[in-house]
């Protein structure tokens, strides 16, 4: 039961209504480590992310250890693993798909878990960037569920600042030649080449780039060089453009005090939900980051009752939270592991 080969499986909601229109059959794609017997932990994709990318944090000598829990990694809807624009029949597919919400993936989550897998009780969740998001949402949506969460690089609410950036790759893609408003036949090269690099902007912390970090020890000869293999590659190769807008909305929209289970009286009030969260907190913001920095973690912190700040000391920004380095998981994996086992 512990070992890491496994199979992604698919579970099938029938119709299923998501914040922009419904699907006749949404599907969440996910994987599962261990034994249900154990405690039970969720860990989310992030936006870039597939299932086989979760394993960074997954194995016998890892923080998330198959033999000590059950482990289930959840594929947003549109990362082309779950229900996406690219995968879905007519006449919901590509620019037809309907805009998605973290709601609505926590709810398609949480039917998996209890109808799919009986897991009534969740020991932890844990997310990177907006797998992080999707860790606050589960405990605001099922306060009874879960016991604890942990969001690296992540909030509870992205910032304006946050979804005024995204607005600068998603225009560089939209406004590309190729990309004829998502009606596209062929990969949109143009468009996700262009998405690839105005995106890379701030993955990384400024002190990252100002020590030529990029050039990974002469792997690549300039930044140019990182940027066509790092950036535009990975979008080009295992990306669908609509894929990439419609998760990139999600990302956008992402607010847990606009969630259906907060009441109407805290609607919109962020300090208010998060002083109702009683699930144990672990907020592990990342130094430089500049999708979601320390501040905004260091604010949020103040409302949960029941929560502790560690802030990552990296120079990698953003991507310190994502497996990037040993040096930044090491120091990861111990802080999490202490918290699981306090």
């Amino acid at each position: 039961m512990s070992s890491l080969k496994t199979e992604t499986r698919y579970y099938h909601h029938g119709r299923f209504a998501f914040e922009g229109g419904t699907l006749p059959d949404a599907i969440t794609a996910y994987r599962t480590y261990g034994d249900p017997k154990n405690p039970c932990i969720v860990f989310p994709t992030c936006y870039g992310g597939k299932l086989e990318h979760q394993l960074y944090m997954i194995g016998e000598d890892k923080v998330l250890n198959p033999s000590k829990y059950f482990i289930v990694t959840f594929a947003l809807f549109s990362n082309g693993e779950s229900s996406s624009p690219s995968n879905t029949p007519v006449p919901y597919n590509g620019p037809y798909f309907p805009t998605v919400t973290y709601e609505d993936n926590i709810r398609a989550q949480y039917a998996v878990l209890t109808k799919e897998l009986n897991i009534s009780k969740v020991f932890c969740v844990i997310g990177f960037s907006m797998g992080g998001q999707q860790a606050y949402y589960w405990p605001v949506m099922y306060p009874d569920v879960v016991e604890r969460f942990i969001p690296i690089c992540g909030s509870a609410r992205t910032s304006s600042h946050n979804a005024c950036f995204l607005e600068g790759p998603k225009a560089a893609l939209v406004a590309s030649k190729d990309f004829f408003d998502g009606h596209y036949t062929t990969t949109p090269t143009y468009g996700i080449r262009a998405f690839g690099r105005a995106y890379s902007a701030w993955a990384y912390g400024q002190t990252w780039f100002r020590n030529n970090s990029y050039l990974f020890n002469g792997k690549y000869t300039d930044l140019n060089d990182f940027l066509r293999s790092e950036w535009e590659s990975d979008f080009l190769t295992e990306w669908d453009a609509n894929d990439m807008l419609t998760l990139l909305r999600t990302w956008q929209l992402g607010d847990v005090t606009g969630v259906k289970a907060v009441g109407q009286s805290l609607r919109g009030n962020l300090a208010g939900v998060l002083s109702s969260v009683t699930a144990r907190g672990l907020i592990m913001p990342c130094k430089t980051d500049l999708y979601f920095p320390p501040e905004d973690s260091e604010i949020e912190v103040q409302s949960l009752t029941n929560s502790k700040l560690v802030v990552i000391p990296s120079v990698w920004g953003h991507m310190a939270g994502g497996g990037t380095n040993e040096e930044d998981d090491r120091f990861i994996h111990k802080v999490i592991e202490e918290f699981l086992q306090s």
